[in-house]
């Protein structure tokens, strides 16, 4: 079996260099995520300094990311579920 060293002695700089930029861009990558997060929770703090219910608006966000077939079909189904556990 080929141990850690070995591999890592084995691998060209050219693989190792690429290895490198892959993590470099990953963690650049999720940096940006963590400063994108903080600023989308921002933006929800200030709507609802004006009085918007945060947990409706994270809905009606997520609901628009499905196109409008999809959601219909979706909320038929949720109408059709409520219709049979509370009849």
């Amino acid at each position: 079996m080929i141990t850690d060293e070995q591999r890592a002695e084995s691998m060209g700089e050219a693989t190792r260099e690429k290895l490198k930029q892959y993590i470099a861009r990953i963690e650049r990558l999720e940096a940006e995520k963590t400063e994108l997060a903080a600023d989308i929770r921002e933006v929800y703090s200030e709507a609802k300094t004006f009085g918007f219910d945060t947990k409706i608006l994270r809905k009606t966000v997520s609901l628009r990311k499905i196109e409008a077939h999809e959601r219909a079909e979706q909320e038929a189904l949720i109408e059709l579920y409520m219709d049979a556990v509370e009849g």
